[in-house]
């Protein structure tokens, strides 16, 4: 009796690690459809943030990038929405959680730190959407996906620059 309970936990253990590693499979795999639900979740997320920051914002460079990035993010939105539609690829409605959770985080956000906080936040998001557009510049199937990825990449890359330029500059009420 023992040993068959040793063998049947064996098997569940064996068939729960199967399953978790099939699950971290799905999370990292990749294709067009992730390409465009990331993409555009992480579109959305941006022009909401900063809405959000052109009214917190005290620093008027962080006020000028929120600006910008608005007007960016909404032009790439609406270019990634028309170029998915022609690949036949689903395009999603309402951002991902983290992103969900991540704007409301901002929208309620009143420390006095406000500008040295969202910035250093634009920096690593705009990190992760470089990572994101060179994986779909290399690795999106739909030719109309890639050479949408190639041609914002640039853009995004001129974004990070732009996040790392305007959060070096700007103060934190600790300084």
């Amino acid at each position: 009796m023992r040993v068959l309970r040793l063998v049947c936990g064996c098997v569940a253990l064996a068939v729960a690690a199967g399953a978790t590693i099939a699950q971290n499979n799905v999370k990292e795999q990749f294709n067009d459809q992730t390409f465009v639900i990331k993409a555009a979740s992480a579109g959305m997320h941006e022009v909401q943030v900063n809405t959000a920051a052109k009214d917190k914002a005290k620093d008027g460079e962080v006020k000028h990038f929120a600006e910008k990035m608005v007007t960016d993010h909404t032009k790439a939105n609406n270019e990634l929405m028309a170029t998915a539609k022609a690949a036949g690829v689903g395009v999603p409605t309402a951002m991902l959680d983290e992103h969900r959770k991540d704007v409301e985080k901002w929208r309620n956000y009143s420390g006095a730190d406000f500008d040295k906080a969202f910035m250093h936040h634009m920096v690593m998001d705009h990190e992760k959407a470089v990572a994101l557009f060179e994986k779909a510049s290399k690795e999106c199937q739909n030719p109309q996906l890639k050479a949408f990825a190639e041609k914002t990449l640039p853009t995004i890359k001129e974004h990070l620059s732009m996040a790392r330029k305007v959060e070096g500059g700007v103060k934190g009420s600790d300084k």
